[in-house]
């Protein structure tokens, strides 16, 4: 504690106020609580003129005279409301009124664990307020100079190669607590000390970020986790946020919050400025993509391997994300650390409709994890090689689209038949090229849809279709003459056949 901040100690301390604390069972503590002002009252009940953290000064004349229990009782209601509105100390002038202090007052402090000292009389009580106002003016000077001290020392640290590094560093000894950056993922990039939080605390603390970020507003916050309090402010634009710096820390004052907001502005700008080369790079992957379609892997395995590290070994399994995959910036960015740490076992880029994924066959861990991490649908093709990249791409996409799960593979897809994939657009149409047959089935009791698609599925035996709709052969046969007449179609013809089979299917198939 320093001794010359605005405390009760500190007030005792000065020699000039000849100041004695009176009684000696008291929390060492009690000494220690920071006084914000120094008042004087003589009334009853000094209470509704006062505020917390205030040293009251009083020369007894609001006492009775007496030391009966009456007085007593007095005594003791008098220091209950100053506690009760958290008066951090009593000082009671002798030899005004009393040649000392009451010994009802002395045991009325003790029980309610109010430090009570004594002001002698050649000691004005204006002395001890000018004494505590001084204190209070030298803390002041001090928090300003260590400000400006701070915000020197974080923007040399600036300079530095890894300038949000050194930042993060120098904020965290100034505040003598743990600081931490995350990227726009989530993921704790930087951290001053390391390893100063403990694993539990720090997977929840990942876990508030990540909601924040998600949240995509730009504010700041404050939790508790555990027994630590925590502060979070967001780097970045509201809707683009760029990451979050946390520190171990609850309410910062009015210095503190100057020094981190200067640390934010700094962050903000350095993160900024990298977001240019991070779409350089964005624009490299997505050509290198757009490279491997080609099917001449060689360019991109080159470009791969001077940047990143050698692509993902073949057989591989491309992926791609939705289209509308949000936090599209923060899922590239956590890719972007993946693939540094995970060199040959990852590599992406964008593509037209979202982010191209190629892992090696077997290890889909990290599309798993991407998914597990963001709300993102992810498609997967069979396993090929670099030559087939285009079809797979394709596969992942079909993978994408028809799959309803966060993550489908193409062989769960392609298991379903070429019918289940057929769009609105082919439905309509079969609607349309059959709409005949449904007319004249209403308008005439007719059987001509339920003729048609037995006689299709019958392999077009009139023996079979007549046994399974239970009626002569020679009225199948008239029946499909009347279907041509109807549909002004010959159905001779193979093609013909499977048009209408495929449009019977159509409108079969679920949507």
């Amino acid at each position: 504690m320093d001794a010359d901040a605005p405390t009760l100690r500190a007030l005792l301390a000065r020699r000039d106020l000849k100041l004695s604390l009176a009684g000696d069972d008291l929390d060492p503590q009690a000494l220690d609580r920071g006084i914000r002002w120094v008042h004087s009252s003589d009334l009853a009940d000094p209470t509704p003129f006062l505020s917390e953290g205030l040293v009251l000064l009083t020369t007894g004349t609001q006492f009775p005279q007496g030391d009966d229990a009456d007085a007593a009782a007095v005594y003791r209601s008098y220091v209950h409301r100053l506690a009760t509105r958290g008066v951090v100390g009593l000082g009671f002038g002798t030899e005004v009124v009393r040649a000392g202090i009451p010994p009802a007052l002395v045991d009325a402090c003790r029980d309610e664990r109010m430090p009570l000292f004594e002001v002698p009389y050649r000691t004005p009580f204006i002395a001890v307020a000018r004494a505590n106002a001084e204190a209070i003016a030298a803390e002041a000077y001090a928090r300003r100079s260590w400000a400006l001290a701070a915000q020197r020392a974080i923007a040399l640290a600036a300079l530095r190669p890894d300038g949000l590094g050194a930042t993060v560093a120098e904020l965290a000894k100034q505040l003598d607590t743990w600081v931490g950056m995350f990227d726009a993922a989530g993921e704790l990039s930087r951290e001053h000390p390391a390893g100063g939080l403990g694993a539990e605390t720090a997977a929840a603390l990942q876990r508030e970020v990540t909601g924040v970020l998600h949240r995509g507003a730009r504010a700041g916050s404050s939790l508790h986790i555990g027994e630590t309090p925590f502060s979070l402010q967001t780097l970045g634009r509201g809707g683009h946020l760029r990451g979050v710096i946390a520190i171990a820390a609850g309410d910062l004052d009015q210095e503190g919050r100057v020094v981190v907001t200067a640390v934010i502005a700094m962050a903000g700008l350095a993160l900024e400025q990298q977001q240019g080369l991070g779409r350089a790079r964005s624009a490299l992957r997505a050509g290198l993509v757009q490279s491997l379609l080609t099917g001449d892997p060689a360019l991109a395995r080159r470009t791969s391997r001077e940047l990143w590290g050698p692509l993902p070994s073949a057989p591989v399994v491309v992926g791609v994300t939705d289209a509308a995959a949000a936090r599209v910036d923060g899922i590239a960015e956590l890719l972007e650390l993946w693939a540094d740490e995970r060199r040959g076992a990852l590599f992406f880029g964008r593509g037209e409709d979202g982010l191209v994924m190629v892992v090696p066959q077997g290890d889909r861990s990290s599309v798993d994890e991407l998914v597990a991490r963001f709300e993102v649908r992810v498609g997967l093709s069979d396993p090929t090689g670099y030559d087939g990249f285009a079809a797979a791409l394709g596969q992942a996409r079909v993978a994408r689209d028809r799959g309803i799960r966060p993550v489908t593979e193409f062989a769960e897809v392609a298991r379903a038949g070429v019918l289940s994939a057929l769009t609105d657009e082919a439905r309509a149409l079969a609607r349309a090229e059959l709409a005949p047959l449904y007319d004249h089935d209403a308008a005439q009791g007719t059987h001509l849809v339920e003729t048609l698609k037995v006689w299709l599925d019958e392999d077009c035996s009139h023996e079979a279709t007549a046994q399974a709709l239970g009626v002569h052969r020679h009225t199948v046969r008239t029946r499909l003459a009347l279907i041509e007449r109807v549909l002004g179609r010959d159905l001779s013809s193979f093609a013909t056949r499977a048009e209408l089979w495929a449009a019977l299917r159509a409108l079969d198939a679920p949507v």
